[in-house]
């Protein structure tokens, strides 16, 4: 797959990384069974939240997912839950599902309205049309004290109480946002949305959870590798390695061979992904559908190559130059939406800006370098044309003598 030149691809891809907005990724934190306000941001509750929740102490807190964090505390059946994350506009709810899936599942939904004041509301999710979901319904069963949201600078805090005869135990859970306000208490669309499995037992995300994160980092890990590193290099030697022929088409064929190992373990670790956590990123996911199909156009392009005398090789070479250019560029576009999502960290951040510009600076150099290659074979041109010098005359005809 040729290379794009620097200025289309590789500068386009930068620009395009450092103005993507990225989100902290909360780190995973294996401290104890049981976690201690500590683990959390001290936060004094009297300030904003009204009884009893101002009165609560020694919650069980948990980072769940990105910044979001949630305190609980048990006091016989009733179980009170105080969630927090990053708020400016729009909503946050959080669900209770039976099987990891949003349809089915109730949810508590804490806003402010364009007037400044705080609602908070039950919702059912019969289905994920707008329409079907349903306010003031739901399965949650709340106590007898009123749900309560308040901001407290940047952030939201949903409070809430459940009377439970059986005691929560390992507890899907849904962590939902939009950035738009809700009306007549119809919700939007949500913007990013992810499941967990919460163990109230301890305290702690299941086993299980963690292991969809760890899953959800490896996605990451194997497209940033693939897409990132090893078809860039492939495609970085069939541009500027032609002089070593034909060590340059074995090399190129083996790296994007292994490239496409890397690409087919990033599309199976995705399918994984949105079939246990339910990750709907349109965007993400139809580029790398997209891409994953170039590649596959790009792999038949090695078998059906025809001969260099064939009057279709300058198709071929058309085909298989622009097909490479576009599977490299919505590849590398796809990582950063693909963190972007995800709320990768500044390690992500500076992992991937630190690895676009060793390859921007190595495209720069090969390329001054096979432009002052080119320019030594160019043919001297004759600045002056010499003049044409007559063959001497002679006589012909001598004297005798």
């Amino acid at each position: 797959m040729p290379m794009l030149s620097p200025s289309f691809l590789t500068l386009s891809l930068l620009y395009l990384f450092l103005h993507f907005p990225i989100t902290a990724l909360a780190q995973n934190n294996a401290a104890s069974p049981l976690l201690s306000e500590t683990t959390c941001q001290n936060t004094n509750y009297q300030i904003f939240l009204p009884p009893p929740y101002q009165n609560i102490s020694s919650t069980i807190c948990k980072p769940v997912w990105n910044t979001y964090e949630m305190r609980y505390t048990k006091n016989g059946d009733i179980t009170t839950i105080i969630l927090s994350a990053p708020y400016t506009v729009g909503w946050v709810g959080i669900g209770f599902s039976r099987n990891s899936s949003m349809v089915g599942s109730s949810a508590m939904v804490g806003w402010i309205n364009k007037h400044g004041h705080a609602k908070i509301k039950q919702f059912y999710l019969k289905g994920k049309k707008q329409s079907e979901v349903i306010a003031g319904k739901g399965e949650l069963p709340l106590n007898t004290v009123a749900p309560s949201v308040a901001t407290n600078g940047a952030e939201i805090y949903l409070a809430f109480q459940l009377k439970t005869e059986v005691p929560y135990g390992k507890q899907p859970i849904l962590l939902a946002f939009g950035t738009k306000t809700p009306q007549n208490h119809h919700l939007s669309k949500h913007d990013d949305k992810t499941s967990i499995i919460f163990d109230f037992s301890s305290g702690r995300q299941d086993p299980a959870s963690d292991g969809l994160m760890q899953m959800r980092r490896n996605h990451g890990i194997v497209g940033i590798i693939g897409w990132g590193l090893i078809l860039p290099v492939g495609a970085i030697v069939a541009r500027y390695m032609r002089h070593k022929d034909p060590l340059w088409f074995y090399l190129h064929s083996v790296i994007q061979f292994i490239g496409f190992a890397f690409t087919l373990g990033t599309v199976l670790l995705g399918i994984q992904l949105y079939n246990n956590m339910h990750a709907h990123v349109p965007a993400h996911r139809g580029i790398g559908i997209f891409v994953l199909v170039l590649t596959i156009f790009q792999i038949l392009a090695f078998f059906l190559r025809p001969n260099k005398d064939s009057k279709y090789r300058n198709l071929w070479n058309l085909y298989h130059s622009w097909s490479g250019r576009m599977a490299l560029f919505f590849a590398a576009l796809n990582i950063v939406l693909g963190m972007h999502a995800a709320g990768a960290g500044d390690d992500w951040k500076i992992g991937y800006g630190f690895l676009v510009s060793i390859i921007i600076i190595a495209i720069i150099i090969l390329e001054v370098l096979a432009y002052l290659k080119r320019s030594e074979k160019r043919p001297l041109h004759a600045s002056f044309q010499m003049d044409s010098v007559p063959d001497p005359s002679f006589p012909h005809n001598f004297p005798k003598g």
